[in-house]
């Protein structure tokens, strides 16, 4: 299976800018370069079909995608009933949304496994946990919570970012730059007296622990951003893994925090 690229897309429609684009049968689009015509709002059909040819029906199994030629799809369209959302990975048309699909962004769907929205799925617990972090601690370390508070904000920012295809933009976490974070977390027996690369233990206390329960999942959601906007020898959402790997750092400074007693009250 041979892949078209943005890069090629660039290049071949330069000049022009036709209502839809018909993927030459044999190829396939990449996730970037669909990415790429569907912000130019140019349609994707298959070689020889017009973007209107492509119209499935949303039922209680899979979806029944009809050629022009069909009485399904003649159906459809006599009865008036307008195509509502896309498929990121075919292109077909849908009328409904399937159950077993979600929303990629604005009316394109992927399905509910698709590795974007396990991603998010991710993001999404990883948020939950640090909520659950905060009603745990909230009674012995009041500037702890709201240093968990300013990485949850980081969190839905990286989110939205996602979701609304926006750049990520955020020059600060608990208060650190991005250097600042990297220094930190590299020598905490500098700027915290704590020994590096200390291995969690239940004796370090509850707070302990549970910093250490995100710090894993940061990770776990920083992996599943990795899988989710890996194309090819490149990540097309470096900004939002780069904030992840931060995100890291950020926790482990929390936890050399905890262990120095910044946060005893």
């Amino acid at each position: 299976m041979k892949y078209i690229t943005e890069d090629a897309l660039r290049t071949e429609l330069r000049a022009c800018d036709p209502e839809y684009y018909a993927v030459p049968e044999g190829k396939r689009l990449t996730p970037a370069a669909r990415e790429y015509l569907q912000s130019r709002k140019i349609r994707i059909t298959g070689a020889g079909q017009p973007p209107q040819a492509r119209v499935a029906v949303a039922g209680a199994g899979a979806p029944a995608t009809e050629d022009s030629g069909s009485q399904g799809a003649a159906a459809v369209l006599q009865a008036g009933a307008q195509p509502q959302f896309t498929d990121y990975e075919t292109g077909a048309y849908y009328t409904e949304k399937p159950e077993y699909m979600t929303h990629l962004s604005g009316n394109v769907l992927v399905h509910k496994c698709h590795p974007r929205i396990l991603f998010r799925g991710k993001l999404d617990s990883l948020q939950a946990s640090v909520v659950l972090t905060q009603v745990e601690l909230c009674g012995s370390s009041q500037r702890l919570v709201s240093d968990l508070t300013d990485i949850l904000k980081v969190l839905r920012e990286i989110m939205r970012c996602d979701v609304l295809d926006e750049p990520f933009r955020l020059e600060r976490i608990i208060g650190l730059t991005h250097d600042e974070l990297r220094e930190q977390s590299h020598d905490p027996r500098r700027f915290f007296g704590v020994q590096a690369m200390v291995l969690p233990d239940y004796t370090m206390g509850k707070g302990f622990a549970l910093l250490n329960s995100l710090r894993a999942a940061v990770r776990e959601t920083e992996t599943a951003a990795v899988a989710a906007f890996r194309e090819g020898a490149r990540c097309t959402r470096g900004d939002l893994i780069e904030a992840l790997n931060r995100m890291s750092s950020a926790v482990h400074i929390l936890m050399c925090r905890y262990l120095a007693g910044q946060y005893q009250t």
